[in-house]
């Protein structure tokens, strides 16, 4: 279906993009507008845009109700812990039973198994990171200085918003900068309360609206958020931005992409003599039948840890420990944001009043900790993200009843509600890893991926003030009935997972360079979340796209320069 005859005959491109996600689809699509012949390739099955299977479907249309049965936990035994995996969107998930790994700690691994990846399934929460993002590594000593500033990124930010369409408020804040946004959503008449409320009672706080990549204006080819809030099944409108609907249909126009699916990159292939990666192998997920491409650039974009697979299966006389490994940080300093803390109550009020639709998008609340020399018993910050609504007839599900009075009851709403939950910076730390196990081999007889990482103690007790924050906002604000929560969190649950490539300034102790280049072999790219130095406690997907838009821009410009 995607690939063509031309691709079948020639196995050179002039560049390879590894991954179809939120980063492999920015990179085809600048590399393609640029002039260059492209080589997608992406594990997963084939999905195009807008024929997503579930989209259209009525609850009461699935045979479980949404529920995954007993064999789909036994088949997807890691992806199954947690909400993600549902009937609504089952097809789209990988099967860990073809490749299950290993955890020395839990970590929960989400892998998509589709053509356009996470893009598919992201909350598509897309926030900036500003200078205290940046500058943080080097102000409290943890981890390394990143080697890029905001002012070095601002740019593409921008370019990168206009095109995927982010909507939002503008609110002057250092900590979250102001974006290119579309016209903000609306909050509801209790989310407005709230927020005057929390703004007049703490200095320093705000709260927004979500930045959200939904349309609220209609784009060429995309039409504005329905407010469905079905999100996670594919939007045939196009109204969210992903890979499928937004990337990859720009680069296809170029006539310069070449997708191929159901694609396993192996290994990247090195060449001693010209200090170059040269290709890649691919096994076919299907026939097991290998293949090697070839191209002058790659980008390694399979997700963070998909891309870190690669690089330490990629063994050489040159990088015996990995691709690009010579800093022996490769693996290390796994980061992810914890979360699933925080508050919610009731709201006595507004009785008379309701809201439109299902928006597809809550509040946000950035960080506030830390900040103007505030000193915790932690270092680093947290945001909320949370709404309003009302309950609705599923509050009588437990209740026992029928006929006419039991009918009438579930036409009535119930109390306004409001809660908000917290997602905290994890700090950068080297024993936090993945390796691989040789001993272990997936369906395709690759190596497992082993887990060795955990929260530890500034994550601990920054959760204290993530939980206690939210109740004395919620009671300030008004709140009955006023509940804390801390579910726990382990690594991986926030599907953020990050910096197991990470850049920075010297090649001795960072894998990549301020270009999202490896150090020592600069015709490779990985602009996913391996690269990132640190994790602020942003949602970080649109800091992938504009470090992948600037690095494609550079890797052109040194192409036509012959420097790589």
């Amino acid at each position: 279906m995607y690939f063509n005859s031309d691709g079948k005959k020639d196995h050179t491109f002039d560049a390879i993009v590894i991954g179809s996600g939120i980063s492999g689809g920015w990179a085809a699509k600048e590399l393609t507008e640029k002039g260059l012949k492209v080589l997608l390739l992406d594990r997963g099955k084939p999905l195009e845009h807008p024929e997503y299977p579930t989209a259209f479907k009525n609850p009461w249309e699935f045979e479980h109700r949404g529920r995954i049965t007993v064999e789909q936990r036994r088949t997807h035994e890691y992806v199954s812990r947690d909400y993600p995996y549902s009937e609504h969107n089952e097809s789209f998930w990988f099967k860990d039973a073809d490749a299950p790994y290993d955890e020395v700690k839990r970590f929960d691994w989400f892998r998509p198994d589709i053509v356009g990846g996470k893009s598919i399934m992201w909350g598509r929460q897309s926030y900036r990171w500003g200078d205290i993002d940046f500058e943080a590594n080097a102000k409290d000593g943890h981890g390394i200085d990143w080697p890029i500033r905001y002012k070095d990124i601002a740019p593409w930010y921008d370019y990168v918003e206009k095109f995927a369409g982010i909507s939002g408020q503008k609110e002057g804040l250092a900590v979250l900068p102001d974006g290119e946004f579309l016209p903000p959503m609306e909050m509801n008449c209790v989310e407005k309360e709230v927020k005057k409320r929390i703004e007049s009672s703490f200095s320093g706080r705000k709260m927004t609206i979500g930045r959200v990549a939904n349309l609220t204006e209609a784009k060429p080819g995309r039409t504005k958020c329905n407010y469905r809030n079905l999100c996670s099944r594919g939007c045939p409108f196009g109204a969210y931005f992903s890979s499928n609907s937004s990337t990859i249909p720009a680069a296809l126009e170029t006539g310069n992409l070449t997708i191929r699916p159901r694609s396993i990159v192996s290994s990247l292939i090195y060449d001693d003599e010209n200090g170059k990666a040269t290709g890649v192998q691919v096994i076919d997920s299907e026939t097991m039948e290998t293949t090697e491409f070839f191209s002058k650039i790659i980008f390694v974009n399979g997700s963070t840890l998909g891309s870190t697979f690669i690089l330490l299966n990629s063994i050489s006389k040159r990088f015996p420990n990995g691709f690009g490994n010579d800093s022996g940080q490769l693996g290390h300093n796994l980061m992810d944001h914890h979360f699933r803390t925080g508050a919610n109550g009731t709201y006595e009020g507004f009785e008379d009043q309701y809201y439109f639709g299902r928006r597809a998008n809550g509040i946000y609340i950035p960080r506030y900790r830390n900040l103007n020399g505030e000193k915790r018993d932690y270092v680093r910050g947290f945001g909320y993200q949370g709404r309003g609504g009302r309950g609705n007839w599923s509050s009588m599900i437990r209740e026992k009843g029928f006929g006419a009075d039991f009918k009438d009851k579930l036409t009535k709403v119930g109390k306004w509600s409001f809660g908000i939950g917290a997602f905290g910076e994890c700090l950068p730390y080297y024993e936090n890893q993945v390796t691989l196990d040789h001993d272990k081999k997936d369906k395709w007889g690759l190596p497992a991926l082993k887990f060795d990482a955990e929260f530890k103690e500034n994550e601990n007790k920054m959760r204290v003030d993530m939980m206690n924050d939210a109740a004395e906002m919620l009671e300030a604000a008004g709140l009955k009935n006023v509940r804390t929560y801390d579910a726990g969190c382990y690594p991986g649950m926030a599907i953020h997972e990050m910096g197991t490539a990470r850049m920075g300034k010297d090649p001795k102790t960072s894998v990549l360079n301020k270009w999202n280049q490896v150090h020592t072999a600069k015709n490779v790219f990985v602009t996913d979340g391996a690269c990132m130095t640190s994790s602020a406690c942003q949602n970080p997907s649109l800091t992938y796209m504009a470090l992948t838009a600037r690095a494609a821009d550079h890797a052109v410009n040194e192409l036509k320069k012959q420097n790589i």
